[in-house]
């Protein structure tokens, strides 16, 4: 089997709706996404002969979609109160709402099924909240 893992990071904040514990309040992490695809074969025509997929264009599209969440405060869906929402509207911040509590675990489902969108043999998703911490979702 074949593989190739590419990763990409981004800077944002979350905090964890009805946790007890640290991360209830809000906090911020250099989230590091990566990558891993798969293929019994190479490909065998064109331009990427003897390759899995191009590189680039792996490379490209998970650090478009670590840019999605670059420097944004992620909040799940209903954990803020309107006024709050509307506050932070007017100050003009960077607001993701996911329809998910914001942790590693949901982070690497939600990457995964988001590169298999793109039509990618997915096997391995992994986020990692610091150097030394991480989550993965895969085959």
């Amino acid at each position: 089997m074949y593989q190739l893992t590419t990763h990409a990071s981004f800077d944002s904040a979350h905090f964890l709706a009805g946790y007890q514990g640290k991360c209830s309040n809000l906090h911020g992490h250099r989230w590091k996404l990566e990558v891993t695809v798969s293929s019994e074969k190479l490909e065998e025509e064109g331009q990427i002969r003897g390759m899995v997929v191009d590189f680039g264009e792996l490379k490209k599209d998970v650090k478009d979609l670590a840019d999605e969440f670059d420097h944004c405060l992620i909040i799940e869906t209903g954990s803020l109160k309107e006024k709050t929402m509307e506050a932070l509207a007017e100050e003009d911040f960077r607001i993701i709402q996911v329809d998910f509590r914001p942790t590693a675990e949901n982070f690497a489902k939600y990457f995964y099924d988001r590169m298999k969108e793109k039509e990618y043999q997915v096997c391995l998703v992994k986020v990692y909240e610091t150097p030394n911490n991480m989550a993965g979702y895969g085959e």
